[in-house]
């Protein structure tokens, strides 16, 4: 019975919006170039070519090539590994991070919920780029910097969420039920509250996924996030935005094409994960 309910939630989610479906498709495109971006990319994406650069669009080089005569076609595919790779680990620390402390804070209250309210407060006092600009220039343009950067920034919507779902809760029957029943305080979060919370929050994550995906983009445009010759969205755009007056525009279009089309997938995701788990919409 519950696999047929979530077969018609399924269905009606993705059946009526068919925006939604398209969002599938490019995610599994998307994926499956972080995947095997090395395998599927027809050229080596790091490979220059004196005698190939700036080529427009062609039966070999499909994207073109750059000003070092690389690929683009290769190093966009080869990019959606290290992009989404890194959005991904962001956005889960972050998820992970926000419904620990948003929920002590939620449940407990108190001085728990001053200290941590307090914490996200000063996160949120910055603009969060420019504070992912600081954190990143203060240790350093690598990978697990850009991660922590955007892990940081993201924490306060994740921990802000959390808590009021908790708060409001915390006083439900079935919670006063569980702490009747002779459980404890972390028990009753872990079992009872924290499940019904989870739906929301992947909402939350999924839209969440495409601002880290520009965030960690972003960063590398301006020369704070990964280092050239590494194939990065962000890196590719900055690259080819030099060549826009005289005219190589395939140079910064086809990888900003990629980050709209990243950022626009998970954006439409987060849609049709609201229709799929909000309890009104089910069939």
């Amino acid at each position: 019975m519950r696999a047929a309910a979530l077969a018609r939630n399924v269905g009606h989610a993705f059946g009526e919006n068919r925006l939604t479906l398209a969002a599938v498709a490019i995610l599994i495109v998307l994926l499956t170039c972080a995947g095997f971006g090395h395998a599927l990319a027809p050229y080596d994406p790091l490979t220059t070519d004196g005698a190939a650069k700036l080529l427009p669009p062609n039966a070999a080089h499909p994207f073109g090539t750059d000003a070092l005569g690389r690929d683009i076609l290769s190093r966009v595919i080869v990019a959606a590994r290290l992009d989404i790779g890194m959005a991904i680990s962001a956005v889960l620390l972050s998820f992970a991070a926000g419904l620990a402390l948003g929920a002590a804070a939620g449940y407990f209250g108190g001085w728990t919920d001053r200290i941590i309210g307090r914490l996200m407060d000063t996160i949120m006092a910055f603009p969060l780029f420019v504070l992912a600009m600081g954190i990143v220039a203060a240790l350093g343009n690598s990978v697990l910097n850009i991660i922590l950067a955007t892990m940081i920034i993201n924490l306060p919507f994740y921990c802000r969420f959390a808590r009021g779902e908790v708060n409001v809760r915390r006083e439900l029957g079935y919670v006063e039920a569980a702490r009747m029943g002779g459980n404890r305080a972390v028990p009753v979060l872990i079992r009872h509250i924290i499940p019904n919370i989870l739906p929301p929050m992947m909402v939350q994550a999924s839209l969440n996924m495409g601002w880290a995906i520009l965030n960690a983009a972003g960063l590398s445009f301006i020369g704070l996030g990964v280092r050239p010759p590494t194939p990065e969205w962000g890196i590719m755009v900055s690259e080819g935005a030099s060549y826009i007056i005289s005219g190589e525009w395939w140079t910064f279009v086809f990888p900003g094409a990629a980050l709209v089309l990243a950022v626009f997938c998970f954006n439409l995701l987060g849609d049709g994960l609201r229709d799929l788990l909000d309890p009104r919409r089910r069939i």
